[in-house]
């Protein structure tokens, strides 16, 4: 990477980092800023090349302002399929509420960040976990039940492939 986008992707990377160490410390003395200063600046050197993949900054920004988007949006289908697994989890018949199954999907994505998002996003989800992801799109994902098979890819699939979308 040059020198110029390396200098670029480390500032962004730092004040990334640095801003969740702000809000998530809570604490607002000299110490604390001075810890998360350096803890960033340490991270920052040694990860920026490999958290942001591109070196269009256009397109890093587009990528920022869609994940700002998506993460709420994937927090809501946590939660939704948290609230489709409480009632099979405590049932005393679980075994006839259960109907496990493995689906493949083909992603249509080459991103290799994008798939990986998207395997992530799936995991993350309650009654789902992709056990197989390679770099042609194809993978093997686990469902609890006919319910959790159904929905796949979904929405999910379609909101990550026109993240990665170029």
């Amino acid at each position: 990477m040059k020198t110029k986008q390396r200098i670029i992707t480390f500032c962004i990377t730092f004040s990334i980092l640095f801003l969740f160490w702000v809000i998530f410390s809570g604490k607002f003395d000299l110490f604390h800023l001075s810890l998360g200063i350096f803890s960033c600046l340490l991270v920052s050197w040694v990860t920026s090349d490999f958290l942001i993949v591109t070196s269009d900054i256009s397109r890093f920004i587009r990528l920022f302002m869609g994940f700002t988007l998506y993460i709420p949006w994937l927090i809501w289908q946590i939660v939704l399929s948290t609230i489709h697994m409480i009632p099979i989890i405590f049932s005393p018949d679980i075994h006839n509420k259960i109907n496990p199954k493995i689906i493949k999907i083909k992603s249509k994505m080459r991103d290799n960040v994008g798939l990986v998002t998207f395997a992530n996003s799936i995991t993350l989800t309650p009654g789902t976990i992709t056990v197989v992801l390679n770099t042609y799109g194809d993978m093997a994902v686990h469902a609890i039940d006919d319910e959790c098979a159904n929905s796949l890819p979904g929405d999910m699939g379609k909101k990550v492939e026109a993240l990665f979308r170029d």
